[in-house]
């Protein structure tokens, strides 16, 4: 068990972008949050496989639909907690 926490910086917020995270973490398996921080930006944490891991962040690189995502500052260290899903955190 890997886990990461990544910065996600573009439009990112109010494009639906935490619900598309939500949804590709859950479906590769994956559990950890997602959320919206005050400088605009969007944090994602989540724990999984390492391969499992990188496609999750692969698919941040992309985004939403409607986002624009400029940059994706991932950081990898030892899990602190263990998640039961995959989650946004309002």
């Amino acid at each position: 068990m890997e886990e990461f926490r990544a910065i996600v910086r573009g439009r990112v917020q109010l494009v639906m972008f935490r619900d598309f995270t939500q949804r590709k973490g859950s479906g590769l398996g994956l559990v950890g949050t997602v959320r919206n921080l005050p400088d605009g930006t969007v944090e994602v944490i989540a724990q999984g496989e390492r391969a499992t891991l990188e496609q999750l962040i692969a698919k941040l690189h992309k985004g939403s639909l409607l986002s624009r995502v400029d940059a994706v500052e991932v950081v990898w260290h030892e899990p602190s907690m263990r998640f039961d899903r995959f989650r946004i955190v309002y």
